[in-house]
């Protein structure tokens, strides 16, 4: 509830008169809930309702306070993916992303089969297929010898059925997810800046001075995550090795094949992947040192320093043009990080009505391409535990809080694992790729470059079900 208004003359009226009351009607008010209208009750004194809509206005403007059911902290992948997969199960979710738009850092993704049943699972996967290539092989290249050191047939069978790899644009993604959703679904410019417990409630304030209770709260809030710093998980830890990465445009068609290339070695890693018939995506990934200079005050000097350890290596000239012409972020470089593995053995994943998912879970380095497709996996599990939950209580406000715990209990140790294990494999991958020791660099030019690759293969071959 709305705190009273506390006003030096009008407590002087508390013990002679009753207390009225005024309400007001807010609808399409970015601060409340989405499709309905809400009736805001504000308890004033007889002397302050000589203009009660201004006082009950002034107490809007300055504190609002609203209920919801489900609050998801966050309008990733993860986050839209749960809010796509409780709306498809019928059950209402708001996200409370804290940037003014959608955020599609990292430009795009390798999306790999496991991804592609999730996208299924939540009605997508179609719409993500028609725009983007699928790919045949992987090729990973030897930086000091220029030959392809590994080919891995990205055609196989799986488990549960053929093997389907593309790389899709974050942006596409994202706004494909939103665009399934109701409208209002997602409130911009809503940061969570603390959360306290009241009972079973969890009242979230925001950076804009606003409050919600909320009778779930998932954080899927990313490596910075204010959800999992509550739930008491530790801080991701730095790899050491950082990343940049680019996108670059070809409206006459790139001529790259369905592959994807990667070249390993030196002390780097750097891949090149077709999006489409006309784009194509870049990323390196390296051991920062000393001796990068400059490296990290501009784009063009980021540019320029990974152009030179490329061309020091022996990398084919129409994969450094991708480089060359490519649209790069203005953050110039990203420190990779991850949790460790260990943290989330033992670790708080749900407690009492709060979880985390995606990145506030499982930060993870890049090596796998399985950051953004576990958050898929995450989303449909989650959806599928909490919706359950929902509907057995009979809709989005019956679901008992015990009812709740058990189903992001449930969710909990479904993730748990898996994210256990994909942390691990990512690093161990990443270490072996751009590992300059010499004993490790023998090994991986003669068969290591090759497990690794059927390892990623390994990793992708899941499916976490259907909603």
């Amino acid at each position: 509830m709305l705190p009273r208004l506390n006003h030096p003359r009008a407590s002087c009226y508390k013990e002679r008169h009753h207390r009225s009351s005024c309400s007001i009607r807010v609808s399409d008010h970015q601060n409340l809930t989405r499709e309905s209208s809400e009736l805001v009750h504000i308890s004033l004194s007889p002397f302050l309702l000589q203009s009660p809509e201004l006082h009950c206005l002034k107490l809007l403007c300055n504190r609002m306070e609203t209920v919801e059911n489900i609050v998801i902290a966050g309008a990733g992948l993860a986050g839209l993916a749960t809010a796509l997969g409780l709306h498809r199960k019928g059950v209402r979710s708001l996200v409370l992303e804290s940037s003014a738009t959608l955020r599609a850092s990292g430009f795009a993704f390798n999306t790999w089969t496991n991804a592609f049943r999730a996208l299924d699972a939540l009605g997508v996967g179609d719409k993500i297929r028609e725009h983007h290539l699928r790919y045949e092989r992987l090729v990973a290249f030897s930086a000091t010898t220029g030959e392809a050191a590994a080919k891995v047939s990205l055609k196989m069978q799986g488990k549960s059925g053929p093997h389907e790899i593309r790389c899709v644009k974050r942006n596409f993604l994202l706004e494909t997810l939103e665009n399934e959703l109701p409208e209002g679904t997602i409130r911009y410019s809503s940061k969570i800046v603390a959360i306290e417990e009241d009972g079973n409630v969890k009242v979230l304030h925001l950076a804009d001075g606003s409050i919600i209770r909320a009778k779930v709260l998932i954080g899927c809030d990313g490596v910075n995550s204010v959800v999992a710093k509550w739930l008491g998980l530790p801080k991701p830890i730095l790899s050491g090795r950082a990343a940049t990465r680019g996108l670059a445009e070809y409206p006459s068609g790139h001529g790259f094949g369905p592959e994807i290339l990667q070249f390993i070695g030196q002390g780097f890693r750097s891949g090149v992947l077709p999006c489409s018939d006309t784009s194509v995506y870049w990323n390196y990934t390296w051991y920062p040192s000393p001796s990068d200079g400059d490296a990290e005050e501009s784009v063009a000097k980021m540019r320029s320093h990974v152009l030179a350890k490329l061309r020091a290596a022996k990398i084919p000239a129409e994969a450094l043009d991708v480089i060359e012409r490519s649209e790069m972020s203005d953050v110039v470089s990203s420190p990779l990080r991850f949790r460790s593995p260990l943290s989330l053995v033992r670790g708080i994943i749900s407690r009492r009505g709060v979880c985390v998912a995606g990145d506030a879970l499982h930060p993870m380095t890049p090596e796998l391409g399985q950051g953004g497709c576990a958050a898929l996996e995450d989303g449909v599990v989650l959806a599928r535990c909490l919706g359950d939950a929902f509907v057995a209580g009979g809709g989005d406000d019956d679901a008992g809080h015990e009812e709740i715990d058990a189903a992001l209990d449930k969710f909990a140790e479904a993730r748990r694992w898996r994210s256990i294990q994909l942390i691990t494999a990512a690093y161990v991958v990443g270490f072996v790729q751009q590992s300059n020791n010499a004993v490790i660099k023998f090994l991986r030019e003669k068969f290591l470059s090759g497990v690794m690759a059927k390892v990623m293969v390994a990793m992708a071959d899941y499916d976490c079900g259907k909603l």
